[in-house]
């Protein structure tokens, strides 16, 4: 109750009209109530894209083909979700793909990358301060995990819903009903931002109110526009 009270202050109103004596109500539209961030690509840098970008340019590859070998295996392995470890995932790689590189350097190419955004943290902060509950939503592994634990990253957030802990990612479009349902929220009072156009796309299905994420200036713009801060 007390957050939906703060967010009276900046709820979209209409006036509406009724004939001549211009008497009239406010109507409030599509309150939103819930902020779901994704994690590389908008809270940090893209540190898993271009950390195996680096890789499969120091091993002669191709970039972009090591990437997606790479993106795949994450997935196949089951360490996105959380049903297997890192160990499996890399020897998978190895395997995959002939790099002889050891789990800590690939590992370090990786993490080192995923440089937190200032700007968008002191949003997600000033969203919090006018009563939003703000979430990250994030396709990711322990990693995160260890993020935090040298950022304190998690603290600007209500909950975390990281695919490694939740078992489910979002190439499952039914982790936005999960995620929903776990804050007490219906899907329109919902926004999600990420950076990947498919998960928007599935987002968007699920009835989420959605920011494609390509840059701050346009973020804050398009934010505006829908949060009114």
């Amino acid at each position: 109750m007390l957050r939906f009270l703060l967010r009276l202050d900046v709820a979209l109103v209409k006036f509406v009209k009724f004939g001549d004596d211009c008497s009239g109500i406010f109507l409030m539209q599509n309150l939103i109530k819930a902020v779901l961030f994704d994690f590389g690509g908008v809270v940090a840098e893209e540190g898993f894209y271009e950390g195996l970008m680096a890789i499969g340019r120091m091993n002669g590859l191709n970039p972009e083909g090591f990437f997606k070998t790479v993106e795949a295996l994450i997935v196949e392995t089951g360490y996105l979700t959380g049903t297997s470890d890192e160990a499996t995932f890399w020897n998978a790689v190895r395997d995959e793909t002939g790099i002889t590189m050891s789990d800590a350097a690939l590992r370090e190419e990786i993490l080192k990358r995923f440089v937190l955004r200032p700007k968008v943290i002191a949003y997600a902060d000033l969203l919090r301060s006018k009563g939003f509950i703000v979430a990250m939503l994030s396709d990711q592994t322990n990693w995160l995990d260890e993020i935090d634990e040298k950022t304190a990253l998690f603290q600007h957030f209500d909950r975390v819903f990281n695919s490694f802990h939740i078992h489910k990612s979002k190439r499952d479009a039914t982790v936005f009903r999960d995620v929903c349902s776990d804050l007490n929220v219906r899907h329109d009072e919902t926004l999600f931002i990420d950076d990947n156009a498919k998960h928007i796309q599935r987002a968007e299905g699920e009835g989420l109110r959605v920011i494609h994420f390509t840059g701050m200036s346009d973020f804050k713009k398009r934010a505006k526009k829908l949060l009114f801060v």
